[in-house]
């Protein structure tokens, strides 16, 4: 259906178009274009209800005809619609979603068709106690089931009276002029739609606290992302990124096979400079950090082989000990005597993990042995002590406390 064909349509088929939209939307998933096209339809809904007047502020809902009741559900369908549509950039989909549904709310507010305790807890805010809003979700949750209720109650009762009135025709001939003229204005459409529209109002509620709760996380994590500087890439840049990611991965597998391996580099100084650009891993460094020498240490060449050139080499010199080594120096002989270290630590634990089980007997054994030898040399302790209390009773070596001593 193109755009001609859509403004050539009146404003009932347009709204019944829109209206099947919407349901096969709110079933099950539709496609991005479908959605689109309902939203366009129901914005036409709405210019058109603009244009015609058909309600007006100081009205009611007992002032409006059956036949425009459902209108009042456009501002609905369009919301709902609207928070269906996919894009990158979520927070203006909520936002125009968000208007619309208090649009309705308000329109509906104003033509009394709001209970008075959901105005109640609108003019509130969100400062309610915990147990009234539970209490006011269990009614509301009530309310919506017994519109349901109500909605397929009236569906079945058409159905019925449609089969009887087919039963009917099949068994008696309808002369001209006597057949059923439709009501527009019966009371069991304008139940029907004032069932519905009270759906709407509550479905309209839920979801409008929804939405408030998304807008304000979607804000939360943007101005999050703003702070700290994060950039967003769009999926094609990421897709781009990885796909060079691989290209230099493949070449570099493939240059490998023919090149040999760049000697590491050990100095910071070198390093430095390959990461800003100002050498390249290939070119030779003799980076030889030797220990600092001031004074007249630092003009004699050679070694210093006579006791007055080791004199005069001191003179100025710092009272404290100079370095041997640099840095990277000293970090690789640690780092050598870590692997040193590791290497010996694994060897000693692999060693222990195998032979715990074949040196277990060995071990019960001998500690079987030792504990035989301890035994025996106590006992000959013990009986060498007996003999010796029998040579030497209590008190005999004790002369001065004898009576005839």
């Amino acid at each position: 259906m193109g755009g001609v064909a859509m403004e050539e349509m009146p404003l009932s088929a347009l709204f019944e178009e829109a209206r099947k939209i919407h349901l096969a939307a709110s079933e099950s998933r539709a496609d991005q274009d479908v959605v689109r096209k309902g939203c366009a339809m129901l914005q036409k809904c709405e210019d058109m209800v603009g244009k015609l007047g058909l309600f007006s502020s100081n009205e009611t809902k007992e002032d409006i005809s059956t036949n425009n009741l459902k209108y009042l559900l456009v501002p609905f369908y369009l919301a709902e619609l609207t928070e269906k549509i996919k894009q990158e950039d979520r927070i203006p989909i909520v936002k125009a979603s968000y208007a619309k549904l208090k649009e309705f709310f308000s329109f509906c507010e104003a033509m009394e068709l709001v209970p008075e305790e959901e105005l109640e807890a609108s003019s509130r805010g969100g400062s309610a106690p915990p147990a009234d809003r539970r209490a006011l979700k269990i009614t509301r949750f009530k309310r919506q089931k017994t519109a349901e209720a109500k909605l397929l109650e009236i569906k079945e009762r058409k159905e019925r009276r449609g089969r009887s009135k087919r039963a009917a025709a099949l068994s008696t001939p309808v002369e001209s002029g006597e057949e059923d003229i439709p009501d527009d204005d019966s009371e069991e459409e304008r139940d029907a739609w004032l069932a519905t529209i009270n759906l709407a109002i509550c479905k309209a509620i839920d979801l409008l606290e929804m939405l408030k709760r998304e807008e304000e996380m979607l804000s939360a994590i943007k101005e999050k992302q703003l702070k700290d500087g994060e950039d967003v890439f769009s999926r094609d840049a990421l897709d781009d990124r990885t796909k060079k990611a691989e290209t230099w991965h493949r070449d570099a597998a493939a240059r490998v096979q023919y090149s040999r391996p760049a000697q590491p580099i050990t100095c910071a100084t070198f390093a430095q400079d390959v990461l800003e650009g100002r050498a390249s891993v290939s070119q030779g460094h003799e980076h030889k950090h030797q220990p600092l020498i001031f004074g007249p240490a630092s003009i004699v060449n050679g070694s210093l082989s006579t006791e007055r050139e080791r004199m005069i080499a001191q003179v100025f010199q710092p009272s404290h000990r100079m370095p041997t080594m640099s840095i990277e120096d000293a970090g690789l002989t640690e780092m050598n005597i870590m692997n040193d270290w590791q290497e010996q630590t694994k060897k000693a634990i692999e060693e222990a993990t195998t032979s715990w089980h074949n040196d277990r007997p060995l071990r019960r054994k001998e500690e079987d042995e030792e504990d035989d030898d301890e035994d025996e040399e106590a006992v000959m302790k013990a009986r060498a002590f007996d003999d010796w209390k029998d040579d030497n009773p209590r008190g005999a070596g004790n002369k001065k406390l004898t009576p005839c001593g």
